[in-house]
């Protein structure tokens, strides 16, 4: 199983439990209201929000939250959001690229800066670890009802890298240009992804052992618990025995 594929499993049952799943509504809706604010309210004339709509249905976001939040983004009393990024390491030379979204940037910045001083680790300045991740389309496809080999043959007339299942879903990687294309062919094909989300995957990986990697996938969930914390991407490799663990 491909690294990233191995991820999407981990948010997946990270996302069954209750407190997650608030969390995962909270970015969703962050999403949702900074698409309405850059381009309106009309998903069929603004790709984010259909895309942040998309993933809302796909993460089961009730419809009155969905239409709460596009609300919400149409409000011009409303709290505006703005998009930062962090960048640094953690123990091990294990590197981490933070996305946040946020009302408060000094708040921000302070808590990723508390976490980074407290466990070991140092943020970098913006820029300094790009050369270590590529941006690529992510697609989480339920497999049921889909003809695996037709499937198949479609994602990649669509510019599929890569195409794995595992645990019931099929995921895709595409080129962050194929984005567009492959998100305009599921939608001709009737097919609502679970998720679909530009992601940084790393060029390398890190191996570590077990107990060491447990270490920083725990620095990475107090990362993940931040409310301004979108997503975090890093280079540890994950291990069949690290997914047993969780």
């Amino acid at each position: 199983m491909s690294g990233h594929n191995k991820w999407s499993t981990i948010k997946r049952k990270k996302g069954a439990n209750d407190a997650k799943r608030s969390k995962m509504f909270s970015k969703i809706i962050k999403e949702i209201r900074i698409a309405v604010k850059e381009s309106g309210s009309d998903p069929e004339s603004n790709p984010r929000l259909r895309l942040a709509i998309s993933n809302a249905k796909g993460a089961s976001m009730p419809k009155d939250n969905i239409a709460r939040a596009i609300n919400a983004g149409k409000d011009k009393d409303a709290a505006d959001f703005s998009e930062t990024t962090y960048e640094g390491y953690l123990p091990n030379g294990i590197a981490v690229f933070i996305e946040c979204t946020t009302d408060n940037l000094q708040r921000t910045v302070s808590n990723i800066r508390a976490i980074f001083n407290k466990y070991g680790g140092n943020l970098g300045t913006n820029g300094s670890l790009s050369f270590l991740f590529e941006r690529k389309g992510i697609f989480s496809i339920p497999q049921e009802g889909l003809d695996e080999e037709e499937f198949e043959l479609e994602m990649i007339d669509a510019g599929a890298e890569d195409i794995s299942a595992e645990g019931g879903f099929f995921s895709i990687t595409t080129a962050m240009e194929d984005f567009g294309a492959m998100m305009k062919k599921l939608e001709q094909l009737n097919i609502e992804p679970e998720s679909a989300e530009l992601q940084r995957i790393p060029n390398d990986t890190i191996k570590l052992d077990n107990e060491s990697a447990q270490k920083i996938l725990k620095i990475i969930e107090l990362f993940e618990e931040d409310d301004d914390v979108q997503n975090v991407f890093h280079n540890l490799e994950i291990t069949e025995e690290m997914m047993a663990d969780m």
